[in-house]
């Protein structure tokens, strides 16, 4: 059968993308108005932030669609040295940020930036690239696993100082996607467990505030003001939701109940205004994103392009099933943004300017015709 080449993009994936977005601008409004009313005297604050930088998100995805994938790979070395810089500077007094005791942003003029979203797309790019010129290779320990291994421990040594835990976890889990993705040994993946999850238990161990996010998430209502008190709140959102939902814009929880309700709480936001109806057809609207994505990286016409697909995908999908696992408390919970819907104008950027590049991919695939 003959193989024919896509000229245009997926457009199932570009709607998929837009209409997401769309709930996500509503969904901030919905979920901010209250707190910036109050707290900032101006509840449209959130809104005009978040429809600013999805104009201008919506422009970087498009630009990028239209930009050769490919090209990507010749600046793949700038880029991870530009993301560690980044991070670095973080630490830097009068550069980083400080914001609720933490270190995670930079300011830059007017704008803040979140270093970290710019790793994770260096990251993904960086593996894909180098993965793609080891060939076979990637099936052995110390050239096929190693280097990527070393990448990701400075980024996480450099994100966990921050601090953001969080954020370390979503590196670790996309590093070895893609590493079995690709097609290294289970076995050379899973002798990394020796030493990561001593590690992994020591850092949150040592955080008081950390160890309590996880006896609260065994039983939330043994201390219901504090440390299970997120959880609690999440949970009767949720719960109050029903199956059609208090309507938009009619949460209880967003009057101060849960905090920060247009960032990681979000879903429950949405659980409890459009119910069930509506966090299924959020859920619904991902895995289709997320089929969208495979289905292209299984097309992709070389093996950069292929692992480029399937670290992006990765990377939406890792975020997806964490941040609704926290809403749901099916985990510990965990500072992870709902992409496209969270709240926040560096991570939103970038999770659009990776779908332009697998919009980019799409128009290169290869599919068997008739």
């Amino acid at each position: 059968m003959p193989v024919k080449k896509s000229n245009s993009m997926d457009f199932t994936l570009l709607i998929t993308v837009l209409i997401l977005l769309a709930i996500g601008v509503a969904m901030v409004f919905s979920a901010s108005s209250i707190s910036s009313q109050v707290k900032l005297d101006d509840k449209y604050f959130f809104l005009k932030s978040q429809g600013a930088y999805a104009i201008l998100s919506i422009a970087v995805m498009l630009v990028l669609s239209k930009v050769n994938y490919k090209i990507l790979g010749k600046f793949v070395t700038i880029i991870v040295v530009i993301s560690i810089v980044l991070l670095l500077l973080v630490f830097v007094p009068g550069i980083g940020l400080r914001l609720n005791g933490a270190l995670r942003w930079i300011k830059i003029g007017p704008m803040t930036m979140q270093p970290s979203e710019l790793a994770k797309f260096a990251l993904i790019i960086f593996m894909a690239k180098s993965i793609s010129n080891k060939k076979e290779k990637i099936r052995t320990f110390f050239q096929g696993v190693v280097p990527y291994v070393i990448l990701m421990g400075i980024y996480c040594i450099l994100i966990i100082l921050e601090p953001n835990k969080s954020m370390a976890i979503i590196f670790v889990l996309l590093t070895f996607t893609i590493l079995f993705s690709a097609g290294a040994k289970i076995w050379h993946l899973a002798v990394w467990g020796v030493p990561l999850l001593p590690v992994g238990v020591y850092v949150l161990m040592k955080d008081k505030y950390s160890l309590l996010r996880i006896t609260s998430y065994m039983d939330p209502w043994a201390d219901p003001l504090k440390s299970g008190y997120q959880a609690i709140q999440s949970l009767l959102a949720l719960g109050s939701g029903g199956i059609f939902g208090l309507g938009l814009g009619n949460s209880r929880q967003k009057f101060f109940y849960i905090p920060e309700p247009q960032n990681d709480f979000i879903f429950a936001i949405i659980g409890e205004e459009l119910g069930f109806i509506g966090t299924f057809t959020i859920i619904v609207l991902f895995l289709l994103l997320i089929w969208r994505g495979i289905r292209i990286a299984i097309h992709a016409p070389d093996s950069f392009g292929c692992l480029l697909a399937t670290g992006i995908v990765a990377m939406v999908g890792i975020q997806v099933v964490l941040n609704i696992a926290v809403a749901t408390v099916s985990i510990p919970t965990t500072g992870v943004s709902l992409p496209f819907i969270s709240q926040g104008g560096t991570s939103l950027l970038f999770v659009m300017a990776n779908m332009g590049i697998l919009l980019n991919i799409s128009k290169h695939i290869k599919t068997v015709g008739s």
